[in-house]
């Protein structure tokens, strides 16, 4: 409080001068209105003005607060039991689906477009990551728009889910004709072959197979995060199993039945496979004009090619791998188990990168601050025994990894699956190879999601692919080489099964 009296200057009088600010302190936002009271006269104004400008500035940030508040949501409260028991339900299913997708593969490595056409097997991991380079980041975005209050209102929903359907088609177009392109040069190019019939068939069964997959598992998707809101469950938690639960079972099973159609066809119609790929590919416009009619989905239109398109050529190395095992008969055990391995490992990367850019967005952190505070890289300690949530998470994820294993492995050779004995010492690799997995992947997702937003990349856009895609060439390579190491010490019941 202070009061001044200047005589000599006129008229002018300082009443009062109140205020609270305390100007050495920078984490101090408050300050009180200054006011004053003066009557007209040349240095009075000058100081009038000073004062006020001063005062202004001062209380700028509780204009922001108060007059705009930008109150970020309130991030969930979430224990290790709760996490674990909204992940195991939908973790479960979608491993069963896994199971089921091995089973299939299991039987349709045998079918005469596989064994005539080997290049197909390169299209499978390509196909499947399609859940990771698509359905999963699909979950992914629309997960955290749910939690942020972005489809909080029916316009706004329909919006979202528009674009990003029309975006996954665009995508899922594009992604397909690359992959059979890839099969194409790891297949045939190393041996010198090349057959424009067969060229066509993967190009014509990869595309179908990609768009008719990513529109059903689009909507699927979109009824789960939904659903999830209204019911009060954490979407990041079921979202992207579930997306997973049916993905591999039906894109392995459209592939199976599009291509041996194609083959077929390849005897009696010389327009049936060019036809299926003109008329997917025409149809990619339309649905870039819808994407870009969208705001939230155009960026990513334009953006959003990068992840996905190397996430495809990593996912086909290890289909690349997966082919020339499978083509050993001493090794065709391994077809029933790669869905799975692979599969468990995309589910729960995913759902760590999904929560942890969950978290980053409900938080209210800016991506690419201008000065952004230099932190350490994390370490696989502080991601797996931290105190936070994202380590929380990362423990319970990491957890059920052998549980959700050994139930599965139960599971196929109950249903008498496979071309392998499951011995003690080949579960033993077996978990081993899975454990090793998951925890390099879920090292790398807490690594790889905070690097992208402190470069200004969306992790939900960019994360998850790349995520998937490492895990599909973890899990083909790790088991191969347990394959082959079981081999070399004698454990060849190769014929089991059949």
């Amino acid at each position: 409080m202070c009061t001044e009296r200047q005589p000599n200057a006129g008229e002018y009088e300082l009443t009062e001068v109140t205020s609270f600010s305390d100007r050495t302190d920078q984490e101090s936002d408050r300050s009180e209105m200054v006011v004053i009271d003066c009557r007209v006269n040349a240095k009075g104004q000058r100081e009038e003005d000073a004062l006020l400008e001063n005062a202004s500035q001062s209380n700028e940030s509780d204009d922001t607060s108060t007059d705009q508040s930008p109150v970020p949501p309130v991030p969930l409260k979430e224990t290790s039991f709760t996490i674990g028991l909204q992940v195991v339900f939908p973790f479960l299913l979608a491993g069963f689906g896994t199971v089921a997708a091995g089973m299939v593969l299991d039987i349709v490595q045998h079918w005469k477009v596989f064994s005539e056409v080997n290049e197909v097997f390169i299209l499978v991991p390509a196909l499947l990551g399609l859940k990771g380079n698509l359905e999963m980041t699909l979950a992914s975005r629309l997960s955290t728009a749910a939690n942020i209050g972005q489809m909080d209102t029916a316009k706004e929903m329909w919006k979202m889910i528009v674009g990003n359907l029309a975006l996954i088609q665009v995508q899922a177009t594009v992604v397909g004709f690359l992959a059979s392109i890839a099969a194409v040069i790891f297949g045939w190019i190393p041996e010198g072959q090349f057959r424009m019939g067969h060229a066509v068939l993967l190009c014509a069964s990869s595309v179908a197979t990609a768009f008719i997959a990513s529109l059903l598992l689009g909507l699927i998707m979109i009824g789960v995060i939904v659903g999830s809101r209204k019911v009060g469950i954490n979407p990041d938690n079921v979202a992207t199993p579930i997306a997973a639960s049916l993905g591999d079972l039906i894109t392995l099973a459209l592939l199976a039945g599009i291509s041996t159609g194609l083959y077929q066809e390849l005897d009696y119609n010389d327009y049936a496979n060019p036809l299926v790929c003109v008329f997917f590919v025409a149809l990619t416009p339309i649905w870039i004009l819808i994407a870009r009619r969208i705001p939230s989905t155009r960026e990513v239109l334009y953006s959003g090619w990068e992840p996905v398109i190397i996430a495809m050529a990593i996912s086909s190395v290890g289909g690349l791998i997966l082919d020339k095992t499978v083509s050993n008969p001493n090794f065709a055990g391994m077809a029933v188990f790669t869905p799975v391995i692979n599969g468990v490992a995309g589910n729960l990367v995913a759902v760590q990168a999904s929560r942890i850019s969950t978290y980053l967005h409900m938080n209210g952190l800016p991506i690419a601050e201008p000065s952004p505070p230099q932190q350490k890289c994390p370490t696989p300690c502080s991601t797996f025994f931290g105190s936070g949530m994202n380590s929380r998470s990362a423990r319970v994820l990491f957890l059920l990894v052998a549980p959700g294993h050994l139930v599965f492995l139960y599971t196929i050779n109950s249903m008498r699956g496979g071309h392998t004995t499951l011995t003690y010492i080949f579960i033993a690799f077996y978990l081993a190879a899975a454990l090793l997995q998951v925890m390099i992947l879920l090292y790398l997702a807490d690594w790889m999601v905070q690097w992208m937003w402190k470069r200004g990349m969306d992790p939900d856009n960019f994360s998850i692919p790349y995520l998937t895609a490492l895990g599909d060439l973890l899990g083909t390579g790790f088991l191969a080489l347990c394959f082959h190491i079981l081999w070399l010490i004698g454990d060849r019941d190769a014929d089991v099964g059949d």
